[in-house]
């Protein structure tokens, strides 16, 4: 069952003007559906297919020119030599829409890009299924501890199959894969060991001399594979916002993982009712809320906005939305039942940051919208997260 996606409508957009559009994003969040469905028109090639990169390594140009009315190729960073005759290509024929480029490593993917196809290239980042596209498909839960524990990657609904075991597989089969190809691992028990301790410190400031310590690791190597994680589409590092305020602020990136469920399997959680008293369990809820948001840019073709603020005194906002024009603040609170503390953090940053600051919004785990001190409340089955990354035009 194909479950339509949100980033369609975009990809379409730029395969209008750009000769070449890259769909990149983690391992299995559908980016092969979502391109062979939006250009079922187009000839599709894997290049994992062991027969087809042999060719496209061999005879690039002969390659190509098989491909008369426009191709899918994907996996391309698995073929990097081929970026440099896309560009003779397209450069010859000024075709729209002529190739479509899938991958899942942004190392070799991205660089090729800026390298070779600089300004005929368009770009789209596809994360897991965003709940909007859940709700829209019949299939999103509704019950919050079932949510995070489920994730969303787009087997488990269209397949109807079990979270738990699903992501062991996908540890087993294309993290470690991947891994493997990216930087040498000596020991894989060693990096699942450190997967585990990220996923405990996701919504943490992320501290790589606390992870290589706890790992067993030197901060070098720590480094490496929080890079290689990053690169997959696994985690997330939101950075600071460095906006003056007279404040000494904290400027280490924050780690967040891209799918809850990931990590709950990683967190050893067995099913969703362990979640209900789990001490990750805030944790989570923040890490889901930031996924969806960055799934509404991406899905739109652009860049995260998203920043946190914190500074050496312990006061904090969980995000903030850079509109260009005014910053939004949002905190994130995984409770069911609204506490005035809840707006500290929102309060003393209107307060500082006075005509800079836009529309506030507070997310929370309960089942009521309301409007508070200029703060829209909203449930986390209801926050539309377009409305809330992208400016008002």
């Amino acid at each position: 069952m194909y479950i339509p996606r949100h980033a369609e409508p975009r990809l379409q957009h730029f395969a209008n003007g750009y000769p070449v559009v890259v769909v990149t994003g983690p391992r299995q969040s559908g980016k092969s559906t979502l391109v062979r469905h939006a250009f079922p028109e187009h000839h599709y090639v894997s290049l994992e297919d062991l027969d087809q990169r042999e060719f496209a390594e061999s005879d690039p140009r002969g390659f190509l020119n098989q491909f008369t009315d426009g191709a899918t190729l994907d996996e391309v960073q698995r073929c990097p030599a081929l970026f440099s005759y896309l560009q003779t290509r397209v450069d010859e024929r000024q075709r729209p829409g002529e190739f479509i480029l899938t991958g899942s490593q942004q190392f070799g993917l991205l660089s090729s890009i800026t390298q070779s196809l600089a300004g005929r290239a368009a770009l789209i980042t596809l994360l897991p299924l965003a709940y909007g596209e859940l709700q829209l498909a019949g299939k999103a839960g509704n019950k919050l501890d079932q949510v995070l524990f489920d994730g969303a990657f787009p087997p488990i609904f269209d397949r109807g199959l079990e979270p738990h075991p699903w992501y062991g597989n996908y540890v087993r089969s294309y993290l470690e894969r991947d891994v493997r190809q990216l930087i040498k691992v000596q020991d894989l028990r060693m990096f699942q060991r450190f997967l585990k301790l990220c996923a405990g410190r996701s919504g943490q400031l992320l501290n790589l001399s606390s992870l290589a310590n706890d790992c067993g690791i030197t901060h070098n190597t720590a480094k490496a594979w929080i890079s290689v994680l990053e690169a997959s589409y696994i985690v997330h590092l939101l950075p600071p916002h460095h906006q003056n305020l007279n404040k000494r602020l904290v400027k280490t990136p924050k780690l967040y993982f891209l799918d809850t469920g990931l990590a709950t399997w990683l967190l050893g959680i067995q099913n969703a009712g362990q979640l209900a008293t789990h001490v990750q369990r805030g944790a989570l809820f923040e890490t889901w809320v930031i996924g969806e948001l960055l799934k509404a840019r991406y899905n739109a073709g652009e860049a995260s906005n998203l920043y946190f603020w914190r500074d050496r005194s312990g006061h904090e906002v969980d995000l903030l939305i850079d509109h260009g024009t005014c910053l939004s603040p949002l905190e994130i609170k995984s409770g069911q039942t609204i506490n005035r503390d809840y707006f500290k953090g929102l309060d003393f940053w209107k307060k500082l940051a006075g005509e800079t600051a836009g529309p506030a919004w507070l997310v929370y785990g309960g089942d009521s919208q309301q409007l508070r001190s200029d703060i829209a409340i909203l449930p986390w089955n209801q926050i539309h997260p377009e409305q809330i990354v992208m400016p008002a035009r």
